[in-house]
């Protein structure tokens, strides 16, 4: 990879953690889509997982005083339980499938029935979106959209949601890079100096996000977070959609 495409790489990472610090998510919907363009799939899924631990690490550690750690058990159990069955598989998807499975996966969840919606309050419900979540995960990069789809949609304030959610991801995305890094049957690598750069990328915009999320209301918060997860998402799809019928 030359210096440019670096850089510009670099760039991008500080610019979707900026995102993911305000929103507490869409940053690494827009940083895997990116690295699926400029890299094989098992490589970009590794360094994708290099960022986004860093990411949600500093963020979670930023918010630690808000995270809901029954939530994070809950979750804890289903991700090890969807690793393990995966582990069996070590099936790595086309990126067409990868991206329209990721762009579906917030409009299948809205289309439950009210009495069906997991409620982001019970560790029970984490459990259970965690093995949908890290499923999509070990198979798209990104559990991104069901992820936030399911916290949204709880009552828990701004700062619980991306708080809790950090921590999620910093467990979730530990696990896929040891999928893509060691599991599958054609594992995927990353260059220490870009690894590094990668860490120092994310950790900046995580931090250039603190007062820009601070200033921002409840309402604006839910309002603008619900928007970009579905323009991102419907993104997905037509890329998916695209690359399936013009190879």
């Amino acid at each position: 990879m030359g210096f440019g495409v670096t850089a510009l790489l670099l760039a991008v990472m500080v610019g979707t953690s900026l995102l993911s610090g305000i929103f507490g998510m869409a940053g690494g919907l827009v940083l895997v889509g990116v690295l699926l363009v400029l890299m094989p799939l098992p490589d970009a899924m590794a360094l994708h997982a290099v960022t986004q631990v860093a990411s949600n690490g500093w963020r979670g550690a930023f918010m630690l005083s808000h995270v809901r750690w029954r939530i994070v058990a809950g979750f804890s159990v289903g991700c090890l339980l969807a690793m393990a069955a995966w582990s069996l598989f070590r099936w790595v998807p086309d990126k067409p499938i990868a991206l329209i499975a990721l762009g579906l996966s917030p409009f299948l969840l809205k289309l439950l029935p009210a009495g069906l919606r997991p409620d982001s309050e019970r560790p029970s419900h984490a459990a259970a979106c965690a093995v949908g979540s890290m499923s999509l995960m070990l198979l798209t990069g990104v559990s991104g959209p069901l992820l936030d789809a399911f916290f949204l949609g709880g009552t828990m304030n701004r700062l619980a949601i991306i708080g809790t959610k950090a921590i999620c991801q910093v467990l979730g995305h530990t696990l896929k890079l040891v999928y893509f890094g060691a599991v599958v049957a054609d594992p995927g690598s990353v260059p220490l100096p870009l690894a590094m750069g990668a860490i120092l990328a994310s950790m900046a915009g995580t931090v250039l996000a603190r007062r820009l999320l601070e200033a921002m209301t409840e309402a604006q918060f839910r309002r603008w977070a619900g928007r970009i997860v579905t323009t991102i998402a419907a993104f997905y799809i037509a890329q998916g959609g695209w690359l399936l019928l013009f190879p």
